[in-house]
Formats: C-alpha cells, structure tokens, sequence
C-alpha cells in the first residue's frame, strides 16, 4: 500500500469507527441526489480528507457518504476527478487504490453520457457491457505495477458478468427498461464532433463521456468486481442537432435519480 493511501486509509477508519462498507459507490455528474437515499449517513467532505483530490464540476458534491442502502453497508464517492481538469490519472483513480484499502471488493460506477446508439433516448439508463479507452492514458503505465500485481492486466471481465445480470434482474422486477452497449470515453472538456461520433459508432461505441475508463482500469487491477451503468443525459453531436449543454446534463441526470435509486436499492438487496 502507498504511504499517501495509507495515510487516507488510516483517517477514514478513525472517522467511521467500526463501520465497514461492502460496497463502494461512485456516483457521476448530476447523480448527486442518489446520496439522499442513503441511512444512518456519515459524511466527510474530499476537502477534509489527506491526499484525496478535488473535485471542481459543477454536479460534483465532493464529499463522501457512508450509510446504508438495500441492506448493505455503503461507500458512496459523490463527485470524481477528471483529466480535464487538470489532475492526472494518479489523481483520477486515487480513489479506487482507497477503496480497495478500506478492504471493499464490489464497485458500482456510475456516469452521464451521451448517446451515440440511435436507438437511446436521454433519461434511459444503460449497463455498460463493455469499454473503450479513448483517453490516450492508462492508470498503470509507470510505477503501479511495480507495487504488485498484473502489469499486462486482462480486461476481458472489465465488468462483472455476475454483477451485470443481477442488475438486469433487479430491472426486469422494477420494469425499468435497461440499455445495454459499450462505453466510449475521451479526455474532453469538449464535446464530440459529429465526425467523431460517427466515427465512435463505427468502432462500436454506444455511448460516450469523458470518465470512468480509468478508474475501472484499477478497480480491475486490484481485483475488484466492477458493474458500471450509463445515464444517457443527450444524443451525441450529429445524432441530434441539438446544441449541447453541461445545464441539459445535469437537469436530465437529476430527472433520472429516482429510478436509478430504485434500481440501485434493488441491485444491493440481491446481492
């Protein structure tokens, strides 16, 4: 374990006093409000955390929440760093190397794309099947590995098939319809062009956003069991012609909270 993570590690365990999640939830821009659905809630914002980075997006919270959901013990990061913030992928995926510390095995991930499958419409959710890393980064080149564990990791399960179908029975029961397709995220803060949307769908992508990839990427490293799920917020350039908007994003995410609180409570409780 780094000395930095450890030293994270070590404050969380004297704030949550015995308290141990079973599984970590981080939640994307806009989601925020999943939070509320949270019991018997402890919270500690990112700021007053040692070696934690920031967030500075609007829909971020940044703070964490501990409580209960669906009968189980909950870690829930609400708010992430972004590469185009300026923060590097050392910073990015920080907070997963902190979750495996506090000895969590199950990670939910969450975000808000945009669609690129025709066939979305904004407000669906989908389970991400698959990604794409258009970044032009990966968390492990460098160091990491030297750390123990895989360097030439295998990402074939990149997202739990166990995982993936509890949470399509947990739809099937809720009757919330559930997108299934592949991921595709890219450094951004701009948006796609519709060239690049095109050529994105070309590769087999269904949906696009500018997160997540890297932190699966470790999640994966340390051997965690990883389900992620997509909030289609807007169509992707080109396959509406809609002006985009950071505003759409988040009034779509805060318009699919309730279902997506349903969806996750149900999920936890079968697991």
């Amino acid at each position: 374990m780094l000395p930095t993570v450890k030293e994270t590690k070590d404050f969380l365990e004297s704030k949550l006093a015995g308290f141990k999640p079973d599984v970590a939830l981080i939640v994307g821009s806009g989601l925020g409000g999943v939070a509320a659905a949270l019991e018997k809630t402890l919270t500690i914002p990112y700021a007053e955390v040692p070696n934690y980075p920031k967030t500075t997006v609007p829909g971020h919270a940044g703070e964490m929440r501990f409580g209960e959901l669906g009968g189980k013990k909950v870690m829930m990061l609400c708010g992430r760093s972004h590469l185009y913030e300026g923060n590097s992928v050392t910073e990015v995926v920080y907070p997963v190397h902190v979750i495996d510390a506090l000895g969590v095995k199950t990670l939910i991930i969450t975000n808000v794309a945009g669609g690129i499958n025709p066939q979305f419409n904004p407000g669906d959710l989908m389970l991400i099947e698959d990604h794409i890393n258009h970044l032009g980064v990966n968390p492990l080149v460098g160091g990491i590995a030297s750390e123990g564990g895989v360097r030439f990791l295998d990402m074939t399960q990149a997202y739990s098939t166990r995982l993936r179908e509890k949470l399509e029975k947990a739809a099937e029961e809720l009757q919330i319809p559930l997108r299934r397709g592949v991921y595709l995220a890219t450094l951004g803060p701009t948006y796609e062009t519709p060239a690049e949307v095109k050529a994105f769908a070309w590769i087999g992508a269904d949906a696009v956003g500018m997160s997540t990839v890297p932190e699966v990427i470790v999640a994966r490293f340390h051997n965690l069991e990883v389900v992620g799920l997509s909030c289609i917020t807007n169509l992707a350039a080109g396959v509406s012609s809609k002006k985009l908007s950071h505003e759409e994003v988040l009034e779509v995410a805060r318009l699919t909270e309730e279902k997506l609180v349903k969806l996750l409570s149900r999920f936890l409780a079968a697991l």
